[in-house]
């Protein structure tokens, strides 16, 4: 029984491939485990890719209505830096979640 098993391995191609193969999936370079770990950053790193994306489309759009209006810019420098002149006070309402009520 075990001599009918091992009979193909004694074929010199079959055993080269196997070498060959056992060799490519566990001790090269780029082996199996590592496909795989890469394979994985991949997914997260596009995913990271496409988050960005959508911020850099939120502030694009949020630059576009700030420099497009002397008045948006005025506001918009008041309310995030904190600008004021020097004679007065500015005080920003913001809600529950620490956001400015007027947008």
């Amino acid at each position: 029984m075990l001599n009918r098993l091992l009979r193909p391995l004694r074929n010199f191609y079959v055993a080269t491939g196997l070498v060959l193969l056992v060799w490519m999936l566990f001790f090269d370079a780029n082996d199996l485990p590592l496909q795989v770990r890469n394979w994985w950053k991949l997914r997260e790193l596009e995913k990271d890719a496409v988050y960005f994306q959508d911020k850099i489309r939120d502030v694009q759009n949020q630059r576009q209505e700030v420099l497009g209006n002397d008045r948006l810019r005025e506001k918009y420098a008041r309310e995030r830096y904190l600008m004021k002149k020097p004679t007065e006070d500015v005080f920003v309402i913001v809600d529950e979640n620490n956001e400015p009520i007027e947008k």
